[in-house]
């Protein structure tokens, strides 16, 4: 097992935190709604007291968000969300300023479980999680600590729908924000954020042309769109794959041919998956795959493609580029799998770019806070973010950007209001 970077006092080679240091502060040049939250925090320490375990990927705009949390006074302990997420650089300045950090780029599962049992160790007073992997160890096997937890906040809509089936199952302990719900979260991330950085993931990967190529988006939620989007502008020819006939319907109606997968396989050059579920990519689908596909993963874990089925349909595996596998059947097709069927936009390419990421962070901030400043503590389960918080983003957002909009005349207002407005 590797040993977690922790704190100050372990050995940190310098020279690598410098270089955290320095990404993190490109990223914060593109992060002015977290900067000024960051610079509030500081002066009313909202988080004073409390005791935060953050599971999220440990990239340079995360630390952005940490060391805001830690601005309001809050003690956080970080670890990593997905093993092959972690910027190294990030994780030793982290820890070189202060803030315990337990993460390794490509670390095994049992050192992914160990590290996130370390964020833990400190008994948190709230969570900040990125998947729904930290707060299911809490629930499952670290129960003793629940009655100290006051509450947390999920990022991601795997997260979500996972906190959302504990609700059901009436096993969650205690409220969390989701997060991902918030307009200023999924309008902007899932979608613009998801779209750009899968398709740097697959461009660096493979360095493939998409322009002519037939690409498959599986699932047109809101990473899909984005997906789909994108790739139509660098000239890929869009098939979209759908299990909801709404999601299908608006796709048509964007203009994207929709198909089952297994009609989409034969034709298909690259298939990517952003739907949250097992298997979407099956066995019977990678029998019909043609010679040279590329198949990839933005979904938040390795289950949407079966790998343990493409493992036993090869004869042969073998690295033929950096995160990128090649599997030779019998038949003489070779299929490639990018990043170990794991989140292609941070395996093989940075993440978001943050200039997004600045309002989902400003969010988890935010909501934090909110759960601990709310006058009536919240009820356990899972929350929306307040309307009030969402509208607050955006505003910051347009402030920064400098684009100013027009507000509701009293008279508008009146009109809105009124249940006798348009009669004559």
């Amino acid at each position: 097992m590797s040993r977690p970077v922790a704190t100050p006092a372990d050995v940190v080679d310098p020279e690598q935190a410098a270089a955290g240091d320095r990404l993190i502060d490109w990223a914060n040049r593109e992060m002015p709604v977290l900067r000024q939250i960051a610079e509030r925090f500081r002066a009313e320490r909202p988080l004073a007291g409390h005791r935060i375990a953050a599971c999220l990927h440990v990239t340079a705009e995360t630390a952005n968000l940490v060391r805001t949390l830690a601005a309001g006074g809050a003690e956080l302990r970080l670890c990593a969300s997905n093993p092959l997420s972690t910027q190294d650089p990030v994780a030793a300045a982290l820890a070189a300023g202060g803030i315990a950090t337990f993460a390794r780029r490509g670390e095994d599962r049992a050192t992914y479980y160990a590290h996130i049992a370390e964020a833990l160790a400190h008994r948190p007073t709230l969570t900040m999680d990125d998947g729904a992997d930290l707060v299911g160890i809490l629930h499952r096997e670290r129960r003793e600590l629940l009655d100290g937890v006051v509450g947390g906040t999920e990022e991601t809509t795997t997260g979500v729908v996972r906190l959302r089936a504990m609700a059901r199952a009436g096993v969650l302990r205690y409220p969390i924000i989701a997060v991902n719900e918030a307009l200023t979260k999924h309008l902007f991330d899932n979608r613009y954020g998801t779209g750009q950085s899968t398709l740097d993931g697959l461009i660096r990967a493979t360095n493939l042309l998409l322009a002519g190529r037939t690409l498959v988006v599986c699932g047109y939620g809101w990473c899909g769109r984005g997906l789909a989007a994108r790739a139509r502008g660098l000239g890929a020819q869009v098939i979209v794959t759908e299990v909801q006939p709404v999601r299908a319907l608006e796709a048509v109606m964007d203009g994207f041919r929709v198909m089952t997968l297994l009609e989409a396989a034969p034709i298909a050059d690259v298939v990517i998956t952003v739907t949250g579920d097992c298997n979407v990519v099956d066995r019977p689908h990678l029998e019909r795959l043609r010679d040279g596909a590329v198949i990839a993963n933005s979904g938040h874990f390795n289950d949407e493609i079966n790998i343990a089925a493409l493992d036993d349909l090869a004869e042969q595996v073998r690295e033929v580029r950096p995160n990128v596998a090649e599997y030779r059947l019998p038949d003489g097709r070779r299929l490639h799998l990018l990043a170990e069927g794991r989140l292609l936009n941070l395996a093989a390419a940075e993440g978001h770019p943050a200039a997004v990421m600045d309002m989902s962070f400003a969010n988890q901030a935010l909501c934090v806070e909110h759960v601990v400043r709310s006058p009536a503590p919240l009820t356990v389960g899972v929350h929306d973010v307040p309307e009030a918080i969402d509208r607050q983003v955006a505003a910051l957002k347009l402030e920064a950007m400098g684009i100013t909009i027009d507000r509701l005349t009293p008279e508008q207002e009146a009109y809105l209001a009124g249940w006798e407005a348009g009669t004559s």
